[in-house]
């Protein structure tokens, strides 16, 4: 048995268990809770809901290992308050009427409770109707978590009633926390070297869960090794649990994929593929992903990013695996390799935000079509240049509609090709200003 199992009884009072190092160190009280200073910090909208007396109903959305569920729990205890958890998974009607009833039961003793649901978006909607009357009658406190977009996983009834916080992945200074905790915990530091450290750290991904779980398999080897970070690869990876194609690992892996490959890391992405590959992970996701990539963080930096991940996706169709994992392979090295921009991105979610913001706006006439003589009379294409005719094959009309001031939204990075569109840009930015007479380019 390693420093960091406890034994305790068996719930039949026979075998004994061991408790998981996560669960030895779950904070006992909020203020041991890391990285989520913005809703227990001083002025964190937690602690300003529990310094005022009256605690609402909440939604935690956030990843796994993050402490959604400790933070509920301790919640409770702040604000003395009976603590129910259920499972959405696992527990039905029948559960929560035994839980009503003890609550109701506390309530006319002057007693609350607060009802811990996790994995809340896991209720039908049916199941998740059937909380509201507790709710609204003040029967229970509903804390709920949840690791999918409140807005699409919960009816809009529920949400009504209850506040959506957003619990934050760890960074690097609150999971450095959990790892002196481990080494105060199990009395010497754990032989890691730097680089090795920074690593372990960065393979958590922000989940507190995963990295006590990595720090766990490395507490019985002798304090006195400094394993880098060839060694800590190997040692992680043999001794990480079994992967799991619909669970945690599914995600922890393919997040480590894609920001290796964002971060241009071509060996870590490659062995992180070969990671998935070798857990059983389907060739197909790892292509959809791949392909959402080259279009999101590398698209008009390497124009034919996107032309490569699909010719990879049909050459695995018609070779299959293992023939077809090369071509897997060839595409995480070519899209680790290209230079990055999520310039697209970031002008598609402006654009729909100004599309949203200006309703329906009627595109300027001189740009619509007049196929009948009323659209014509209405002025429908009255005005419109035909950019071929103009000397630099740029008229300099305005495209937005009439009454919305030209705005920016793309702004090419300048790496790649997307150097070249940034010229090509300001050319016209220049043209259009000299053609209206303005000084200035769009804002």
């Amino acid at each position: 048995m390693s420093e960091l199992d406890l034994e305790i009884p068996d719930v039949a009072g026979g075998s004994r268990l061991q408790m998981p190092l996560a669960e030895m160190l779950r904070p006992h009280v909020l203020d041991d809770v890391v990285g989520q200073d913005a809703l227990i910090g001083p002025s964190g909208r937690l602690r300003r809901m529990l310094d005022s007396g009256e605690l609402a109903s909440i939604i935690f959305w956030g990843p796994p290992g993050t402490g959604k569920t400790t933070i509920a729990r301790l919640l409770a205890d702040a604000a003395a308050m009976a603590f129910e958890p259920v499972s959405a998974v696992f527990d039905g009607v029948a559960d929560l009427r035994k839980v009503f009833a003890r609550a109701a039961e506390r309530q006319a003793r002057g007693e609350r409770t607060l009802l811990f649901v996790d994995e809340v978006h896991r209720f039908n909607k049916a199941q998740q109707d059937g909380l509201l009357p507790r709710v609204e009658d003040g029967t229970v406190t509903l804390v709920g978590a949840t690791t999918e977009n409140p807005s699409f996983a919960l009816n809009g009834a529920l949400l009504s009633r209850a506040q959506v916080m957003v619990v934050q992945r760890l960074d690097a200074t609150a999971l450095e926390t959990l790892l002196r905790r481990v080494e105060a915990h199990v009395g010497h530091a754990l032989p890691l070297g730097p680089e090795a450290r920074e690593m372990l750290l960065a393979m958590a991904d922000g989940d507190g869960r995963y990295l006590l779980n990595m720090a766990a398999s490395l507490t019985s080897l002798d304090p006195a090794q400094n394993i880098g970070s060839d060694e800590l690869a190997t040692i992680v990876a043999t001794r990480a649990p079994a992967f799991d194609r619909a669970g945690d690992q599914h995600y922890n892996l393919m997040s480590a994929l894609h920001k290796t490959l964002r971060g241009s890391d071509c060996d870590a992405a490659l062995y992180w593929l070969a990671r998935m590959l070798a857990g059983g992970e389907d060739p197909h996701y790892i292509l959809r992903r791949l392909t959402r990539f080259a279009s999101e963080d590398i698209g008009l930096a390497e124009p034919d990013a996107l032309a490569r991940a699909l010719a990879a996706w049909q050459a695995y169709e018609r070779l299959g695996s293992p023939e077809g994992d090369l071509a897997i392979a060839g595409l995480v090295i070519y899209l680790a390799t290209a230079p990055k921009s999520n310039a697209s991105y970031v002008a598609l979610k402006a654009a729909s935000r100004a599309a949203a913001a200006t309703g329906s706006l009627m595109p300027p006439a001189h740009i619509l079509n007049a196929p009948t003589k009323m659209m014509k009379d209405l002025g429908y294409g009255q005005g419109y240049a035909y950019d071929h005719d103009d000397p630099d094959g740029f008229s300099g009309q305005n495209g937005f509609p009439d009454g919305m001031a030209r705005q920016r939204f793309y702004a090419p990075a300048e790496r790649g090709y997307e150097r070249e569109v940034a010229k090509r840009l300001a050319y016209w930015d220049r043209l259009r200003a000299e053609k209206s007479g303005q000084e200035g380019g769009p804002s």
